[in-house]
């Protein structure tokens, strides 16, 4: 299968694994991404990811033309080091987060991903972020 553009999501890859950031420009995807990068995650892309099914799998490449690009609201764009990885989990940005919530599916390219509906305020988001992947992510 040819890879195909997914745009407007910024996915990092944590201990192999594919994030998926989703939500509306300014919602902070690029900004947890970071956290998430501080932390030792990979970037994958930021602002658009190319996804490719392989064999059921669902992988995100580096698209192209933006691979190692960040942006950092208020400071520029940042190249960094990128990777692709399986998805494993979808983070839907916004302030809909459940106290204990329940995944939901994600159909992405005709291949289920599991959802959390996510809120990236606070200082702890990037540590949440990555226990919501332990708890809720596709296995390796």
């Amino acid at each position: 299968m040819t890879p195909r553009l997914h745009a407007n999501v910024t996915v990092v890859a944590v201990e192999g694994r594919g994030l998926l950031i989703e939500g509306s420009p300014g919602s902070g995807k690029s900004s947890l991404a970071l956290a998430l990068i501080d932390r030792g995650a990979v970037l994958v892309g930021d602002d658009g990811v190319e996804l490719e099914n392989r064999a059921g799998r669902l992988w995100a490449l580096p698209p192209p033309n933006i691979a190692g690009m960040l942006e950092v609201r208020g400071v520029g764009i940042v190249t960094l080091p990128a990777a692709p990885a399986p998805l494993a989990l979808v983070l839907a940005l916004g302030d809909a987060a459940d106290r204990l919530p329940e995944p939901r599916t994600h159909e992405i390219e005709g291949v289920a991903i599991p959802s959390l509906a996510f809120s990236a305020d606070g200082p702890a988001s990037a540590l949440r972020a990555e226990w919501a992947l332990r708890l809720h992510g596709l296995p390796l």
